[in-house]
């Protein structure tokens, strides 16, 4: 990966990483899948008009890429973050990493080489000893949604990186609105007072929905989808694994939380994994120029 690359595959976990502080405002003052489908019908409709209207064969792919990606993904993930903490939910969602390059090697042919296997473990080592931490829920259900959200991200990564390359804007403006259906057809059915959440919504409520559409979607998502382009997954995958660390940062400099040595010792596994996936080759028996 280039230095560029890199720095663009630290910022989106930054990014995501301070969106948990933003969909737990959120998720407090709408139905997790109403503000869900808000968010994904303002994402379509500042972008469609301005991106390339996906070929035939494009269209099939992104509507199944976005059953995983926005309907199962962000409906599991939201609605388990509003029935959980933010700190569990980070945890949690970093199945997508194993889970991303698991299913990388049988259907990409992207086997991971020793060195990569063994920061991702020592990453996810960092991600245990987080979930270690007070303030945990023990509740299973939560936990459990959020788990399912992961694995449904990293079979989104693996179709996206089957199917593409696309242009990342256009696959998330087309991928947001196929998913605009699925978030609020499930909303219609499992919630209530949706339409009187959008007069008593305050503007903290508000300026949470805009985060997660212009930093956490519009830019989060582009950036991603425009690494996973360009690099294989066993190189992108593992810069997921700093996700809770900024989640954790975040909820100390905006929710009041302490920074504990566990906290520290977790983000510094964590960290010093995704370094060492960055180590050495790829071994890769399908390797092409494009993907480094």
């Amino acid at each position: 990966m280039s230095a560029i690359q890199i720095a663009c595959a630290v910022l989106v976990p930054l990014i995501w990483g301070y969106q948990f502080v933003a969909i737990k405002v959120g998720v407090l003052q709408f139905p997790p899948l109403f503000f869900l489908g808000l968010r994904f019908l303002a994402i379509a409709l500042l972008l469609i008009p301005f991106v390339t209207r996906p070929t035939r064969q494009e269209f099939g792919s992104i509507a199944v890429i976005s059953v995983f990606l926005g309907g199962l993904n962000f409906g599991l993930f939201y609605v388990g973050l509003g029935l959980g903490s933010g700190s569990m939910s980070a945890v949690a969602y970093q199945l997508t990493t194993p889970f991303t390059v698991l299913l990388a090697w049988p259907l990409l042919a992207e086997r991971p080489s020793l060195m990569t296997s063994a920061g991702v473990l020592i990453a996810f080592g960092g991600v245990l000893v987080l979930a270690a931490g007070p303030g945990l829920s023990a509740n299973a259900l939560p936990i459990l949604l959020v788990v399912g959200a992961a694995l449904a991200f990293a079979v989104a990564n693996v179709l996206t990186k089957r199917h593409g390359p696309f242009d990342p804007l256009m696959l998330t403006g087309w991928s947001s609105l196929f998913t605009v259906p699925q978030v609020m057809l499930m909303s219609l059915f499992l919630e209530h007072g949706q339409l009187t959440t959008l007069v008593t919504a305050d503007e903290r409520g508000w300026m949470a929905l805009a985060y997660t559409i212009f930093i956490g979607g519009i830019i989060g998502f582009g950036l991603w989808f425009w690494l996973i382009a360009r690099c294989t997954m066993a190189r992108v995958a593992p810069f997921a694994l700093l996700l809770p660390v900024f989640a954790l940062l975040s909820s100390v400099l905006f929710l009041g939380d302490r920074v504990t040595p566990t906290l520290a010792i977790g983000a510094l596994l964590a960290i010093s994994g995704v370094a060492i996936t960055q180590v050495g080759p790829i071994a890769r028996p399908d390797a092409s120029p494009r993907a480094q």
